[in-house]
């Protein structure tokens, strides 16, 4: 019987195949990771419309403002909302007038 000497590690073949899964897996796995972040923003930005609309009207109601009165930023930040937010995609936040929705920059970011 020959003693035979026996080669262990693998072939170029079977790492170009595991290569080839792994690749596959990014591909599939990379669209759906930045789908998931773009929604977790917008759904972030629009919690925040939220909490600004919110204290928007509370601010009007409490100074017994008209619809249509104009609200600022720094007449709700101290009292009606602890920090003003800010988007998470980058937009900035507009208040507007009361009994109007605040709107943000960034598209498809909007009070439903």
């Amino acid at each position: 019987m020959k003693n035979l000497k026996k080669n262990k590690g693998f072939t170029l073949i079977e790492i170009m195949i595991v290569v080839m899964i792994i690749g596959i897996l990014l591909a599939i796995a990379v669209p759906n990771f930045v789908k998931a972040r773009d929604t977790s923003r917008k759904q972030s930005c629009i919690a925040s419309l939220k909490q600004i609309d919110s204290a928007t009207e509370q601010y009007a109601m409490e100074n017994k403002l008209a619809t249509g009165a104009t609200v600022t930023s720094a007449n709700i930040a101290p009292g009606y909302i602890k920090v003003m937010p800010t988007c998470p995609a980058g937009g900035t936040y507009a208040i507007g007038v009361v009994g109007t929705a605040p709107t943000c920059t960034v598209a498809l970011h909007v009070l439903p």
